[in-house]
């Protein structure tokens, strides 16, 4: 099994690109020269492989995929137990690199954490990021929401399969087992995270749908608005386009971010 899972493993760029440097959360040590930052959290039950389709570099935003305990290179690390505690600990490790504008990505699941990555920031009185960009998650305070809270482990390795597959990957069944259970360790921090009440932001918030998401409906982001500054996009494609990076995608973040550079 752990013959298997290391070969699956070193198939990923992530091998190759996070020795170089010295800092789990991070595949590659950031350059000193971009104008901002994008750390980009992968969502439930994957790694940040998931963002190597993405560019390095989205005009003078470096795009900063964030590497999770528990998966690909950190699969002998325990995964984290709620969203609470995976904000406290990367906004920690990523504090150096905090160091000029910078923002958060995160899609359906992921967003949860990318959010509260940045009210700790704003309570604890640490840098703020100048941008938080969701995708396909609807508000804190009108979840848990989505079909996978209600899906048994054979049901979760299925969808686990297809994303596997969608995502470039050979669906081994060590793999399978080893990611369903990752899925089933993100989706109960998910079911746990509960937020009774919006709390005002003082950063842009844009919250990204897309018109053929069987997911997560675009009509349902509209819980964002009582965060703040809140912009909405509907974009072309499903609920795994983003995987590929898709321009208009890259083209809303760059024109979102374009004052801070």
């Amino acid at each position: 099994m752990h013959e298997n899972r290391k070969e699956w493993i070193n198939l990923e760029y992530v091998i190759e690109e996070a020795e170089i440097q010295n800092n789990p959360w991070l595949l590659r040590e950031p350059s000193p020269f971009a104008k901002a930052r994008l750390f980009c959290i992968p969502y439930s039950g994957c790694g940040a492989s998931m963002y190597r389709h993405w560019p390095e570099f989205i005009g003078k935003i470096e795009v900063c995929p964030i590497q999770l305990p528990g998966r690909e290179n950190r699969f002998h690390e325990p995964t984290y137990s709620s969203y609470e505690q995976l904000a406290e600990n990367f906004n920690e490790a990523l504090r150096p690199y905090m160091d000029r504008p910078f923002a958060f990505f995160g899609h359906c699941g992921s967003a949860l954490p990318s959010y509260e990555a940045s009210v700790q920031l704003m309570r604890n009185g640490g840098p703020l990021p100048s941008h938080l960009f969701i995708s396909s998650q609807v508000a804190p305070h009108e979840g848990p929401y989505g079909r996978f809270l209600e899906l048994d482990d054979q049901e979760l390795a299925v969808e686990i399969e297809l994303l596997i597959h969608k995502m470039g990957g050979k669906a081994l069944p060590d793999i399978v087992e080893l990611n369903t259970g990752i899925m089933r360790s993100d989706l109960e921090a998910n079911r746990s995270y509960k937020q009774d009440c919006p709390e005002t932001l003082p950063f842009p918030v844009t919250a990204i749908g897309w018109n053929r998401d069987k997911e997560v409906n675009p009509s349902l982001l509209g819980g964002w608005k009582e965060y703040g500054q809140a912009s909405f996009k509907v974009l072309d494609g499903d609920h795994h386009d983003f995987l590929q990076a898709p321009m208009e995608l890259l083209s809303t973040i760059a024109e979102a971010m374009r004052r801070y550079i």
